[in-house]
């Protein structure tokens, strides 16, 4: 069995990523269904489409969009699953909801994804941890590639494209191409910004 279009996926562990051990005891961070935070964007491919080809394959880990697993309250008031429920703990996801493939232990792009680092804010008149609208590119793509702009670059992008993922223990944005504006100089000092709740999650 195969589908047309979509992957079939299923959660790596549970649906909801809302746990964690403190010495031994297991804390639940969040209740509430419908906080995407904690939903799983790990998923195991089942099976991949046949209309199109890509370098994902059956068994490959995949980070997708939060809406693939999640479960929300319709009109009643009931929890119901994701439009994407296949069947028990098989889903559809379209191409367009992977960020992600892992390919020999290493995350690679899709597209026309890549993946931002924010960096401290050292303005001391300033309250905000990180600044803004700058980062160091951790995951780029051929595009950004062919630009000049690689991995490790200092860059600058739009606003409003903050797009969090907790991805090997570090806070990252996830954008398209066309996000980033512009490729900085370092002039020392830029330090990369991962809060410490990221490595418990």
């Amino acid at each position: 069995m195969k589908s047309v279009f979509d992957f079939i996926v299923e959660p790596k562990g549970k649906r909801y990523s809302n746990e964690i051990s403190v010495d031994g005891t297991d804390l639940i961070l969040n209740s509430n269904i419908e906080t995407f935070k904690f939903i799983n964007r790990v998923a195991i491919v089942k099976e991949i489409p046949i209309a199109y080809k890509t370098p994902i394959e059956v068994g490959d880990e995949i980070l997708i969009h939060h809406n693939v697993f999640r479960r929300y309250y319709n009109q009643k008031g009931e929890a119901v699953d994701s439009s994407k429920l296949f069947n028990d703990n098989e889903y559809f996801c379209q191409l367009d909801q992977v960020y992600l493939y892992k390919k020999k232990g290493e995350w690679n792009t899709l597209g026309q994804r890549c993946f931002i680092m924010p960096i401290k804010n050292n303005d001391n008149w300033s309250l905000d941890a990180e600044r803004k609208n700058i980062g160091i590119l951790k995951m780029g793509n051929k595009t950004l590639s062919s630009l000049g702009v690689n991995e490790g670059d200092l860059v600058g992008f739009k606003s409003s494209r903050e797009f969090e993922f907790i991805v090997d223990d570090q806070r990252l944005y996830c954008m398209e191409s066309n996000d980033i504006l512009v490729k900085y100089d370092y002039k020392g000092g830029e330090e990369e910004y991962n809060p410490s709740w990221a490595k418990s999650s």
